[in-house]
């Protein structure tokens, strides 16, 4: 079975596993990025009704944020429910890379990915959706499944949801549904397997619509400045310097935030914190903060963040 009949046929599945246990049809989620836009062209052609989901992060660059909004516009002529999360809270207020930063009083980074736990991954509780994850990405996904039962357990170390590994054939994934009391988000990773070559050969060929980032010289399309794109933010932030102003003046914000509340800082202003938060060459640095004596994994359990 060839690469794209295989994903086709897993989505079909858990369509079949959404209808039947949740009763609402299967959500695709969706960023913009090529993985996205591939996992979008095997929904069309596997023939399941399915909604399409975006959460907005506040820091894609503005190619990728037009892309988002073409393609949702061309889905909804076509009679396909697409929703942008905006992460408002019950103030009317919308929780935002900018107003994050200061909030949990340290600069995101590769140990610490609050922005993703908040602006990427909250979305579509108590549904069962679909993502473009696939495990050559990075070695911590090499070890994710096809399906997946997603939960938030606040004893865990990590400040990202835990996620338990389910089965992979079909009919021990049906019974797995059956015995679910669908408190929790399910998913399906249909390319998991998929390789890069795999997907840029489909991406190119197959997808008629392309984000312009890539086309810009881009690898990666994400966050402006994620931690996880390693020297890529470099080339991000001379094509993009607002977002370098924007995460200074956030940063500038945080430290008077943690002034106030009598913690310590080794930054003078902003920019001091953005020189640093680029190194990105002491991994250990940017994951323990000193925090009046208590450093921040300590903090982070107690969830005093």
């Amino acid at each position: 079975m060839d690469l794209e009949r295989k994903a086709i046929e897993r989505v079909r599945l858990a369509s079949e596993m959404s209808l039947n246990y949740y009763g609402l049809p299967l959500v695709c989620t969706y960023s913009g990025g090529k993985d996205s836009d591939v996992m979008l062209e095997l929904f069309k052609r596997s023939g399941v009704p399915f909604e399409v989901h975006n959460s907005h992060t506040t820091a894609d660059a503005p190619q990728t944020v037009r892309h988002i909004r073409d393609t949702f516009r061309e889905l909804e002529l076509q009679g396909i429910s697409c929703t942008v999360d905006y992460h408002k809270k019950s103030d009317g207020s919308c929780v935002t890379m900018w107003n994050l930063i200061p909030k949990r009083l340290t600069p995101p980074s590769r140990k610490i990915r609050y922005c993703c736990s908040e602006l990427k991954e909250g979305g579509c509780k108590n549904r069962m959706i679909a993502t473009g994850i696939r495990r050559e990405e990075s070695y911590e996904r090499k070890e994710r499944g096809m399906f997946e039962e997603i939960s938030r357990d606040k004893s865990n170390k990590a400040i990202l949801p835990d996620e338990k590994m389910l089965l992979t054939d079909n009919g021990d994934a049906r019974r797995l549904f059956e015995r679910c009391q669908l408190k929790a988000k399910t998913v399906v990773n249909p390319i998991i397997d998929w390789k890069d070559n795999d997907v840029w050969e489909f991406y190119w060929n197959e997808c008629k619509r392309h984000n312009p980032m890539y086309q810009m010289g881009y690898y990666r399309v994400g966050c402006i400045g994620c931690p996880m794109a390693g020297k890529g933010r470099r080339k991000e932030f001379a094509d993009f310097p607002s977002y370098k102003r924007a995460y200074i003046k956030a940063f500038d914000r945080m430290l008077e935030i943690r002034e106030g509340r009598g913690l310590t800082n080794k930054w003078k202003n902003g920019e001091e914190v953005f020189l640093w938060w680029m190194e990105d060459t002491d991994v250990q640095g940017q994951y323990i903060m000193e925090f009046s004596g208590a450093d921040l994994q300590k903090i982070i359990e107690k969830g005093k963040i």
